[in-house]
């Protein structure tokens, strides 16, 4: 090889590694780079207090459940504003903390009390970020805060059906965006079709436009609220083959991420179609297993990936027993250094599992008495969780000793339901008052 190609293949080459080293950075999706809840950052800080350790802190103008998105030099957060009762979508400068545009995108914030319609994470790529609520409102934004195109789900395919104030994070894989809707398939206090079934479904759009590239029913067994999933979908790659995981209405499919058609399908943890058991928890996925996590203290199940058409229990790598007291009702587990880690909003506990055999290496109370409903951060040996009044534990993900406890409390934080996430060296804590960036620049 000449040495001038020699020295432009080297140079296209080192471009390549500083690009996926600075994608790598990011945050872009709900459950991260990696869509399992970790990231590769080091350095992460594991000491510190509101006001000792922090980069910049922000106020917010309501409470959300969504997760801070951090892409290259910003920070998308989804949040209500409760002096005016609107949705937001919001852009800071990452390194500030500096307000870049904040956009009203709808009137009214709830339905009901529990929770709120700014409960799905907003998701980016390096050119556009993208905002869904949980009444429907679906918009693409520029970096810059232009607005490129925006729809209404519920009016292109009708109203949600759901008990409560419907969530799940919009996915950005290979160009496209997908978004699912896993609902009654009959009206529930007034809302959905009343002529006909209202059918659950996977949506595959084009980032750049919001145009529906295709749309495919996701079919169901389940009865009334247990066909009701606040999952996200998540895409894994195994064995060369790349689809988009569902879970929810008793099941777990895997579809073909270019047409939305359904590979295979296992389930269910529902034998008995109980009507109750909607489902929060997405799926998460390494080392060849696929975790769904059953609700109401129900199991974890691990399936083998790799199965095509309908598949039966033989697919299972291992279900967890009630001895293991492994089980999740809304927490997403993480897959993080070959394992999982399952964060037990209702057991209490935090454990780190074996992905082929389930045995539990080690297995640890959450501390205090209040609940830790979101999702577990797996980054730099450690393990950070945030409970309903914003108390971050970190872990130490090789023993399961609690390395720090912090509270980063205000009165009105309660409950927290945002995830701690990693991105650029820092950690950042949404409470429902205020965005803190953790560590130094």
């Amino acid at each position: 090889m000449q040495e001038s190609t020699m020295v432009k293949f080297c140079s296209a080459v080192c471009s390549l590694c500083l690009l996926t080293v600075l994608l790598g950075a990011d945050w872009s999706h709900w459950r991260g780079p990696h869509f399992n809840g970790s990231t590769d950052e080091t350095d992460l800080p594991s000491k510190w207090s509101r006001t000792d350790n922090i980069a910049w802190s922000v106020n917010l103008p309501g409470a959300a459940a969504a997760t801070p998105i951090v892409v290259a030099n910003r920070v998308f957060v989804s949040s209500t504003n409760t002096e005016n009762n609107t949705l937001q979508a919001m852009c800071f400068e990452r390194q500030t903390g500096a307000m870049l545009w904040n956009k009203t995108v709808a009137e009214e914030i709830r339905r009901e009390s529990y929770s709120n319609y700014a409960s799905p994470s907003p998701v980016a790529d390096t050119d556009v970020a993208i905002f869904f609520y949980g009444n429907g409102e679906l918009v693409g934004f520029d970096h810059t805060g232009n607005e490129l195109w925006s729809r209404n789900v519920q009016r292109d395919y009708g109203d949600f059906s759901f008990n409560w104030s419907f969530s799940t994070s919009p996915l950005i894989y290979d160009g496209r965006l997908y978004l699912q809707v896993l609902q009654r398939d009959v009206p529930v206090d007034g809302r959905g079709f009343k002529d006909r079934k209202n059918k659950s479904y996977l949506l595959a759009m084009d980032i750049n436009t919001g145009e529906t590239l295709w749309q495919v029913e996701r079919r169901s067994d389940a009865r009334l609220e247990s066909r009701e999933a606040f999952s996200t979908p998540i895409p894994y790659h195994h064995d060369g083959r790349t689809e988009i995981l569902v879970v929810g209405g008793d099941d777990l499919s895997g579809h073909d991420p270019t047409d939305g058609k359904e590979r295979w399908r296992w389930g269910t943890w529902n034998p008995d179609r109980i009507p109750h058991w909607r489902l929060v928890p997405s799926p998460v996925a390494g080392a060849g297993v696929i975790l769904a996590c059953a609700p109401k203290k129900d199991p974890i199940y691990a399936v083998r990936a790799g199965g095509r058409g309908k598949l039966d229990d033989t697919a299972l790598a291992w279900v967890s027993q009630e001895t293991m007291e492994l089980t999740s009702d809304v927490p997403t587990p993480a897959f993080y250094d070959g394992d999982f880690f399952v964060l037990s909003d209702v057991r209490k506990s935090l454990a780190r599992v074996d992905p082929q055999t389930g045995d539990v290496k080690w297995k640890i109370r959450t501390p205090g008495v209040k609940k830790f409903e979101a999702s577990p951060l797996a980054a730099d040996g450690k393990i950070y969780l945030i409970n309903f009044v914003a108390d971050v534990v970190v872990v130490d993900a090789a023993d399961g000793t609690i390395l720090n406890n912090i509270s980063m409390a205000d009165p009105e934080d309660d409950p927290v339901r945002s995830s701690v996430v990693a991105a650029h060296g820092n950690l950042w804590i949404r409470t429902n008052q205020q965005l803190f960036c953790v560590g130094k620049h």
